[in-house]
C-alpha cells in the first residue's frame, strides 16, 4: 500500500549534538529521509554546528529555514529535532513562528539531561579536565564538520554542555516555554502562537535480556552504561535523556523500547521488539499531513 506524507509544508530534520547531515557515503538520517520522500514529503536537513548552546544552533537553523522557504515557495516549515536538535528547533519556532508550521521533539532533553548534570560536576569549570574535554571534543566536532563538507561551522563544546545541563534547559525554558508542560510527565499546549507541538521517545528495558539482539549492538552497551547516572528518572531514560524530560506538546509516546540513537536507526542494524523508529516518522508526518501542516 503506498503511503501518502505528502504534508503541506517541507520537514526539516534537525540533528543533534555531534550530529552531522553526511559524512561520505553515510547519511545521519538517510533511512528517515529517503523513508519520507518516498511518501510524498519534502524532506531537507540543515548544518548546524556539531557543539555549541541551543540559542546559536538555533540562529543557524533560523537561517536555513529561510533558505529553504526561498527555494520551495513554501510559507512554512515541519521541523523533527532530534535530542538537542529539538531544542534548536524550539527556538527557531518561539522566535520565528510565521516561519514554522510545528515542531516535533525525538528524544529531545526538553527539561535537560541528568548525564550532562554528571558531567557538568565531573568537569570542574576553568580546570584541567574541563579544557582537555574541551579541546577534545571541539576539535571531534571540527573533524566531523570538516569532513561533512562544513567547516566554517563554530564549535562550543562547554556551550553545548552547559546548555543541556537541568539548570542551562532550564534557563532556555525561561525564555522559551512553549509546548512545555506544566506538569512534570504531562502534556504540553499543543498549540502555541500558531505552532504545533508533538513529541515522542524511548526507554532502555529493565531487563538487557528483553532486547534480544539489539543488546549486542556496541553503542546500546554504551548508552546502557550511561543510565547508571540517572537519578531523577533512574529507571526511565534512554541513557541520555529521562522520559518525562524528553515530553512536549502533544505526547506521541515516551516508552518506545528505543536506546537515544535507536529512534534514528539506519538500515542493518537491530531494533527492540521489532518496532521500526523509521516507520513512527512516516505515521507522523501522514499526521501532520491530516492536521494540515
Amino acid at each position: 500500500m503506498q503511503r501518502n506524507a505528502s504534508t503541506l509544508h517541507p520537514v526539516l530534520l534537525v540533528h543533534g549534538l555531534f550530529g552531522f547531515d553526511r559524512i561520505g557515503s553515510f547519511e545521519l538520517f538517510h533511512d528517515v529521509k529517503q523513508a519520507l520522500r518516498s511518501a510524498g514529503a519534502r524532506v531537507f536537513v540543515p548544518h548546524l554546528s556539531a557543539t555549541h548552546s541551543n540559542e546559536a544552533r538555533g540562529e543557524q537553523l533560523l537561517w536555513q529555514i529561510e533558505r529553504v522557504l526561498e527555494g520551495t515557495g513554501a510559507k512554512k516549515v515541519n521541523l523533527i529535532g532530534h535530542s538537542q536538535g529539538a531544542l534548536a528547533a524550539r527556538y527557531a519556532a518561539a522566535v520565528a513562528p510565521t516561519s514554522v508550521a510545528s515542531v516535533t521533539s525525538v528524544s529531545g532533553p526538553n527539561h535537560g539531561s541528568e548525564l550532562a548534570d554528571f558531567l557538568r560536576k565531573a568537569l570542574t569549570p576553568g580546570g584541567l579536565p574541563e579544557q582537555i574535554a574541551d579541546t577534545v571534543a571541539t576539535l571531534f566536532a571540527d573533524f566531523l564538520s570538516l569532513l561533512s563538507g562544513n567547516p566554517g561551522l563554530p564549535q562550543d563544546a562547554v556551550a553545548a554542555l552547559n546548555a543541556l545541563t537541568t539548570e542551562g534547559v532550564g534557563t532556555f525554558n525561561d525564555k522559551y516555554p512553549q509546548g512545555l508542560p506544566k506538569t512534570w510527565g504531562g502534556n504540553g499546549c499543543e498549540r502555541v502562537n500558531g505552532v504545533r507541538y508533538y513529541s515522542w521517545s524511548g526507554v532502555l528495558s529493565a531487563n538487557p535480556l528483553d532486547e534480544g539482539i539489539y543488546a549486542l549492538d556496541p553503542l546500546h552497551g554504551f548508552l546502557r552504561a550511561f543510565s547508571r547516572y540517572f537519578i531523577t528518572e533512574a529507571d526511565q531514560n534512554d541513557g541520555m535523556v529521562g522520559r518525562c524530560s524528553s515530553h512536549l506538546g502533544t505526547v506521541i509516546r515516551s516508552d518506545y523500547p528505543f536506546d537515544h540513537l535507536g529512534t534514528l536507526r539506519q538500515t542493518g542494524v537491530p531494533t527492540a521488539k521489532g518496532i521500526d523508529p523509521i516507520e513512527l516518522y512516516v505515521e507522523h508526518a501522514e499526521r501532520l499531513k491530516k492536521a494540515g501542516l
